[in-house]
């Protein structure tokens, strides 16, 4: 019946029930990484009446390792996740910021292979009008973490890890639990993110050249370019990677890094709750910003 021939107060009621039906979307972004995954293990299993539309965002230049668990974790979902390309790919970029790498001071590659495709998805359904909530995997051991800032209208963020006490630990037994367990790339390195992400640590550099040379020889000819174009960055801060690969210093990386993850082990306290976690030690955990860690939310949860 067109809304002409309704009587005034039912032509508004029905007015107003049309301007209430508005579409609320549910994202979760996923990098490949843990916390990520073991989210959406959570709210695939305590909200399962919402839809929630999964997305991982694909610079192109990820670790083989992550697509596998990625496909794993569709299984588990029971539905696909959403791979948002970026129109423009690395190298593209890369010629745009004058070959000079990305660093921590200058993130460009999270701003425009990460933050730009996601913002570029949502923005048709927020100028609808639409109302979008976003969940995002900030632990509740993790504090000192702001997670995405919104300022889009229409999209707000919820952080369900902090809002139910879940840790670390809490994450890695959520995944044991599920069957999915670590995605492999954890047996030698302590994050996602690219393949070359500058946030690594000299024994990741190490490990990547032994489990994916072509990517380690990849990353060199970048550093060697960006070099060449006056860039003041290498890929590991202070030490380009022909130094690096040397066998003499390949042995004093590994040697640093067993000394330190000693002196972490002796420093857990025991969980009487959790004894058989003892020996856990995350390799993200042995070091500061400087030699990798505080890496980028977006790509490593």
């Amino acid at each position: 019946m067109s809304s002409s021939l309704l009587p005034k107060n039912l032509e508004a009621a029905s007015q107003t029930t049309l301007s209430e039906m508005t579409v609320h979307r549910h994202v979760l972004g996923l990098s490949g990484g843990r916390d990520s995954a073991a989210l959406a293990v959570y709210m695939r299993l305590t909200r399962p009446e919402l839809d929630i539309e999964y997305f991982f965002t694909d610079t192109g230049k990820e670790l083989p390792e992550v697509y596998e668990f990625l496909n794993r974790l569709e299984g588990f979902l029971g539905k696909a996740i959403l791979r948002l390309n970026p129109d423009r790919d690395f190298d593209f970029w890369l010629r745009e910021y004058g070959n000079f790498l990305p660093s921590p001071s200058t993130r460009w590659c999270t701003r425009q292979l990460k933050l730009l495709p996601f913002r570029q998805w949502l923005t048709p359904f927020l100028t609808r009008g639409e109302q979008i909530t976003s969940y995002v995997a900030i632990r509740a051991d993790e504090d000192y973490r702001q997670g995405y800032a919104p300022t889009q209208k229409g999209l707000t963020v919820e952080y369900p890890f902090r809002e139910a006490s879940i840790d670390k630990q809490g994450v890695i037994d959520m995944l044991d639990s599920s069957g999915l367990g670590l995605p492999k790339y954890y047996e030698w390195r302590s994050r996602s993110g690219c393949t070359f992400c500058f946030f690594q640590q000299k024994i990741e550099w190490v490990n990547l050249k032994r489990q994916h040379p072509e990517a380690f020889e990849e990353a060199k000819q970048y550093e060697k370019n960006a070099l060449d174009n006056g860039s003041p960055f290498t890929w590991t801060k202070g030490e380009p990677l022909e130094e690096l690969e040397r066998p003499a210093r390949i042995a004093q990386i590994e040697a640093d890094f067993l000394a330190r993850k000693a002196r972490e082990q002796s420093r857990k306290v025991v969980n009487p709750l959790r004894p058989e976690r003892i020996a856990l030690i995350d390799i993200d955990d042995l070091y500061g910003v400087d030699e990798g860690g505080g890496s980028c939310l977006v790509c490593h949860k």
